[in-house]
């Protein structure tokens, strides 16, 4: 299925999805191929193309990466480290409904259809940010990508890290060489409830943005 979206719909109606997302429709592998597919067509530094995808399907690993999650996630919100904004702060408005999203998410994370791990060959753990940012540049593209591609099919995604804390874990429960590769977020897949994501409200371009200087 096609939505047949213009590109800039495309771009700005991609949405992080969780409350959206279909749960118990299966999603194809052939879909998901096809949007691989298209993300492995990113620009990536030097084309060293040193991505890599797992695609995850399997309830019982799910099930553990689930918990991995839910337990960050549980630690990060008890600690009050979440954002917050000043009063009249347009998120401030939606804070509310991005805590309950995100909290929706993590107490059904196990139960998506597919999700994605992507991952890079190398590890930057203690590299200058100036080598970092490189390094990062050559797999965010490719993932975005995915992403976009998966918008255009009727899929939802979301792209979260909250696993991370836990990467070595879940590099034992996926047999990925953690020595050598580096996980670099987690994003459930899977079909929404309506195709009807509209653009997001944003701080002001005049806000954001900086001519020639700050």
């Amino acid at each position: 299925m096609h939505l047949n979206l213009s590109a800039d719909e495309v771009l700005s109606t991609t949405r992080a999805v969780r409350k959206r997302l279909d749960l118990e429709r299966p999603v194809e592998r052939e879909v998901i191929e096809e949007c691989l597919r298209l993300a492995i067509q990113a620009p990536s530094g030097s084309n060293r193309q040193g991505w890599h995808f797992v695609m995850v399907g399997d309830a019982e690993r799910k099930a553990k990466l689930a918990a991995m999650y839910l337990e960050t996630y549980e630690a990060f919100y008890a600690s009050g480290r979440s954002a917050t904004f000043p009063e009249g702060d347009p998120r401030a408005q939606r804070r509310p409904k991005v805590l309950d999203s995100a909290r929706y998410l993590a107490d059904n994370l196990h139960r998506v259809p597919w999700m994605l791990i992507p991952c890079q060959e190398g590890r930057v753990d203690s590299t200058p940010s100036a080598s970092q940012a490189g390094w990062w540049g050559s797999i965010i593209p490719a993932v975005w990508s995915f992403m976009l591609a998966a918008r255009e099919r009727g899929l939802g995604t979301a792209w979260t890290t909250m696993h991370l804390r836990s990467e070595r874990e879940a590099a034992e429960v996926l047999g990925i060489p953690y020595d050598n590769v580096t996980q670099v977020g987690l994003i459930p897949v899977a079909y929404t409830i309506g195709t009807d994501f509209k653009p997001a409200t944003r701080l002001p371009l005049d806000e954001v943005c900086h001519w020639d200087e700050w």
